[in-house]
């Protein structure tokens, strides 16, 4: 994880502070988008910003479900945040029901502009697999 500084000087020298949060990897998460993809349960081309789950499809989510089953779908743990809040859980690669390429490339693209790069990699790794699985 960079300095706090390194991320923050752009912003600082425009008169912007800036907290970033620190992640983990989850691996229950990619175990699980691991099997949605051996499973070929996967969307190849969907716009992510009109699929990519709000407040509400994850409201609905967890009344039928468990924290942990809501975790499977996150591919980074906020190390600040509680265990069974929605601020725990971070980088949502799918719908809830499938794993969304555009939602894996969401994750590794935004890992990598705010340099959570554990996250990058896995995002990219579950990218090479999809990759291949769909070819």
């Amino acid at each position: 994880m960079p300095t706090r500084t390194s991320l923050e000087a752009p912003y600082l020298r425009r008169g912007i502070t800036l907290t970033v949060a620190s992640y983990s990897v989850n691996k229950k998460a990619i175990t699980h988008a691991r099997r949605l993809i051996e499973a070929r349960q996967y969307v190849l081309d969907s716009d992510w910003g009109e699929v990519q789950p709000q407040a509400d499809d994850e409201n609905a989510f967890l009344k039928s479900h468990s924290w942990d089953e809501y975790a499977e779908w996150h591919l980074g743990l906020n190390d600040e945040a509680s265990d069974e809040t929605k601020g725990r859980y971070a980088f949502v690669y799918g719908d809830f029901r499938r794993i969304h390429r555009t939602g894996v490339i969401a994750c590794h693209y935004r890992a990598a502009e705010w340099r959570h790069k554990e996250i990058e990699l896995a995002a990219h790794d579950l990218l090479q697999l999809l990759d291949r699985a769909s070819s």
